[in-house]
């Protein structure tokens, strides 16, 4: 970690983060993909639970990057000892929250579909997908922090198997319980739940191999002081997250002034562009094992030759999706829902955010190198910034003055501003690493 070619180690630990980022992001798309041969209001109810998946993800994550920064930092500094110990209290904390996130949506089920923007023909297949994919929260929660506590260890092959094996799963499952057996939007629910159980067992299995660190119960700590780092750590990624749903929600009421079709649209939008931002997201997280343990043992330059290369991959990459996108987005949104108002509200829309989308790559990969370096005022606002400080805002005002359209470029404008933000809030660090 501290000595190999840092291009390389990128490389190596971000293949099999990438594979596991695109392959669940590609079964996100899927349960749209085979909603979509249903109907347009069970498109749009995929995508109104989008939301309360994505919630839960970020509890996931928030232990998960929490946990895993502080862990690669100690295993830089030699202190496996402590390492040790925050495996284990970032994956049990992470399971007890997701027991709770299951209890608290059930319960209040109905109210959390109305508030997610359901109208009266969404509503009921909604709570069908809803109440069944909360189930799957604990297993969700747990196997993100594990997922990426291997990751931060350098196990980066590992947590892609285990993520990977439940996702293709899901794939192949979902349209048998769909349609063969007839289930519709609840046989993807349960699909979707099967199989996140499923990736739950193979990453505890894995975690018992050898060269990982164990979550055994004797390691685990309920210390103050480890869920400050957890806090630290992991606050970037759950202020985005959160306000990711926050945006995702606020986003579908203002398209349901439109209709159905528009709901459906954007949340098609939403898939396919995360689908592409998956590659970067798997990318970044290559890198994050490899900040952590150079900045860890105080090898700055290594950090920054890290940053630069993940920055320019990440824009090549972004610009060579952008360019078919955007000429061919009506085929695109055609592909998952042949309905002439859902095509032609997705393909607007998926112009407007593949028009910048990669100036992303600056944005995400500044925010992973903030929060792993532990500088989490700014990894915390430059988090917030995209999802948050700019998009709420935006989709309250675009909406009243530009109607429909203002829907569909709320997204491309906010990661403009995003991008604009990122360049002076990441230049002082990256002169003091210089330094």
């Amino acid at each position: 970690m501290t000595t190999k070619s840092v291009p390389g180690l990128i490389a190596r630990l971000a293949v099999p983060t990438i594979v596991s980022m695109l392959v669940t992001s590609l079964y996100n798309m899927a349960d749209t993909y085979y909603m979509g041969k249903v109907s347009t209001a069970a498109t749009a109810a995929v995508g109104i639970a989008f939301p309360v998946m994505a919630s839960v993800q970020a509890f996931g994550f928030f232990f998960g990057h929490g946990s895993g920064n502080f862990i690669s930092r100690r295993l830089g500094a030699g202190d496996v000892e402590a390492a040790q110990r925050m495996a284990a209290t970032g994956f049990y904390a992470a399971l007890l929250a997701g027991c709770l996130i299951a209890a608290l949506g059930y319960a209040l089920l109905t109210p959390l579909c109305h508030a997610l923007g359901a109208t009266p023909t969404i509503l009921p297949q909604a709570e069908t997908y809803v109440g069944i994919v909360l189930l799957g929260a604990p297993f969700m929660t747990a196997s993100l922090t594990l997922n990426n506590q291997m990751r931060f260890q350098g196990n980066a092959a590992y947590a892609m198997v285990g993520i990977v094996s439940g996702a293709l799963l899901n794939i192949a499952l979902a349209p048998l319980l769909i349609f063969v057996a007839g289930w519709g939007i609840a046989g993807a629910a349960i699909a979707t739940v099967f199989c996140q159980f499923l990736s739950f067992a193979l990453l505890l299995a894995m975690s018992r191999r050898g060269g990982t660190l164990s979550i055994a119960p004797r390691h685990l700590s309920w210390r103050r002081r480890d869920f400050g780092e957890i806090v630290r750590g992991g606050s970037p990624s759950l202020s985005r997250q959160v306000l990711a749903c926050l945006a995702t929600l606020l986003l579908n009421h203002a398209a349901a002034q439109y209709g159905d079709a528009a709901i459906a649209g954007m949340s098609i939008v939403t898939r396919v562009c995360f689908f592409i931002f998956s590659f970067l997201l798997g990318f970044g997280q290559g890198f994050q094992p490899v900040c952590g343990f150079n900045y860890g043992a105080g090898l700055h330059r290594r950090v920054l030759t890290g940053f630069w290369f993940s920055v320019r991959v990440g824009v090549a990459f972004l610009t060579l999706c952008a360019v078919p996108g955007y000429i061919f987005a009506p085929a695109v949104i055609h592909l998952f829902r042949p309905d002439p108002d859902v095509v032609a509200v997705g393909s607007e829309a998926l112009r407007w955010q593949l028009l910048v989308l990669p100036l992303n790559a600056f944005v995400t990969i500044s925010n992973m190198m903030l929060q792993t370096i532990r500088k989490s005022g700014r990894a915390v606002l430059l988090a917030s910034a995209r999802q948050g400080v700019f998009f709420i805002p935006l989709i309250l005002v675009l909406p009243a003055l530009f109607g429909l359209r203002g829907v569909e470029v709320c997204q491309s404008v906010s990661d403009l501003l995003a991008f604009l933000l990122a360049v002076p809030l990441t230049a002082g660090v990256l002169r003091e690493l210089k330094g």
